[in-house]
């Protein structure tokens, strides 16, 4: 057999007796846990090991839980050493998933034979192998009374969270994050508010085990570099978009979302920085696209731009923390807007492809339907719009118009792009005369066509075009 190093420790018995491993001679170690059937069916053979070989080899039983190794002791009588491993870190270094596992050892800590679970013949060759080492006879066992195998039980270092708890606290975490401690007496989660890492909700911690789970959501290396983040440039590498995205509320499958929406704010034709700084409303608007949509569960049906969808809410949100936990981008500080949005706390939405009879937005900015896109758009607040009564194409799209052209102000038709999000019915309509989305954008241009004395300041409103503008128009 190929002979494997395996981990040293130092663990205390019952006793508080410091036993450390590799021990300098052959050494059984048996890591075991009370309420585990297989781990008793096993105890009477460790404790026969120890009784016989004790003399010549250490024999250890490292139990996963302190309560658990004194019932063990006390069911079963035991002289043999009985180790604490409540922290299960020496579970977690040998990579246990299964107990019992049985190590024997040599003196400089090589595995030279090792299994998992109960099997008859693997215990009946272990003591054949212990008394050829140490030239003791082999304990009597009735072998016909024991099972020919039994399945092992879960490690406790394999359970949910403590798992993820185990990997963030080893030597070979990914996670390079400066960590900060904090009192025991003290609110975690109004710590977070009281260092300003908040939107003015609370945010879920994100301890090391949630933010490595996190981060079981892409295959990314969590120090590759996404962006730098405006204002203050900040450079957001997967792990700090992955603790931010803990602290929303995410889920681990969103991860590749908000990193996509984040890459995407950071470049120079979004212009987050501009964002910012504008004492007007806008902020991020995050339009997700393809089959991404169904796998994390996003809501694009009804009440798709409110609350209530993990993903729709969390995901928006995640980015806006990114934007203002490691670019700086705070409120009253860079950014400067003069009365903000509830979409400042999270805008992002999917697009209900399926009941569109027209080509997905990222269809038509040249991607394949198969493919899952983000989109982003520096967006106000969401402006109603209500049309019961028009049963034609020409007619709604008339209605749009009369909306679209008081966007902001109703003469100031240079605001910018708008995104129009059209309601199952309407599209309905427009479907029902045939109408394409290029009809329906030229329709609103042609309906929203104003000639330029009607935008001119007047004295009743001094808002509009200049007259001296106007007229080299």
């Amino acid at each position: 057999m190929v002979q494997t190093a395996l981990p040293s420790f130092t663990l205390q018995d019952s006793g508080k007796v410091a036993r450390s491993f590799p021990t300098g001679r052959y050494a059984l170690l048996c890591f075991v846990k009370e309420d585990c059937p297989t781990c008793g069916l096993s105890m009477p053979l460790i404790e026969a090991a120890h009784r016989t070989y004790g003399d010549k080899l250490d024999v250890w039983a490292i139990g996963q839980d302190a309560e658990g190794n004194a019932l063990l002791e006390s069911r079963f009588n035991l002289s043999l050493p009985v180790l604490d491993d409540s922290a299960l870190r020496v579970s977690y270094a040998y990579d246990l998933d299964t107990v019992p596992t049985i190590f024997l050892a040599d003196g400089s800590g090589n595995a030279v034979r090792q299994f998992v679970g109960f099997g008859r013949q693997d215990w009946r060759e272990l003591f054949e192998a212990v008394s050829a080492l140490t030239g003791i006879t082999a304990p009597a066992i009735d072998w016909d009374e024991l099972p020919e195998s039994w399945p092992g039980c879960g490690s406790k270092s394999v359970e949910p969270g403590i798992a993820e708890r185990l990997a963030a606290e080893s030597s070979g975490s990914p996670l390079r994050a400066r960590r900060i401690e904090i009192a025991e007496a003290d609110d975690p989660f109004e710590f977070m508010f009281d260092q300003g890492l908040t939107d003015g909700l609370p945010v879920i911690p994100p301890t090391p085990e949630r933010v490595l789970r996190m981060l079981g959501g892409t295959r990314r290396d969590p120090q590759q570099m996404v962006a730098l983040v405006p204002p203050n440039m900040g450079p957001a590498t997967v792990e700090k978009i992955a603790i931010n995205a803990v602290m929303a509320g995410c889920k681990p499958e969103y991860l590749p979302v908000v990193i996509a929406a984040v890459e995407a704010i950071c470049t120079e034709e979004f212009n987050i920085h501009g964002v910012l700084a504008t004492t007007f409303f806008p902020g991020p608007v995050i339009i997700v696209n393809g089959p991404i949509r169904h796998r994390i569960g996003m809501n694009a049906g009804i009440n798709v731009l409110g609350q209530g969808n993990r993903a729709n809410a969390t995901i928006g949100r995640a980015v806006q923390l990114v934007v203002r936990n490691v670019g700086g981008g705070r409120p009253g500080e860079v950014d400067r807007a003069a009365l903000g949005q509830p979409g400042k706390y999270t805008m992002c939405f999917p697009e209900n492809e399926e009941r569109s009879n027209w080509e997905p937005l990222h269809v038509e900015r040249g991607f394949q339907r198969k493919e899952s896109t983000v989109t982003v758009f520096a967006g106000g607040a969401p402006t109603g719009f209500t049309d019961q009564l028009s049963r034609g194409a020409e007619s709604l799209a008339r209605s749009f118009a009369g909306v679209l052209a008081a966007v902001a102000h109703p003469k100031q038709y240079n605001y910018g792009e708008i995104v129009v999000v059209v309601s199952p019915e309407h599209v309905d309509t427009f479907a029902k005369d045939g109408w394409s989305k290029p009809q329906v954008r030229a329709a609103i241009q042609q309906a929203t066509m104003r000639p330029v004395r009607e935008l001119m300041q007047t004295a009743e409103c001094a808002e509009g075009i200049p007259p001296a503008v106007a007229e080299r128009m």
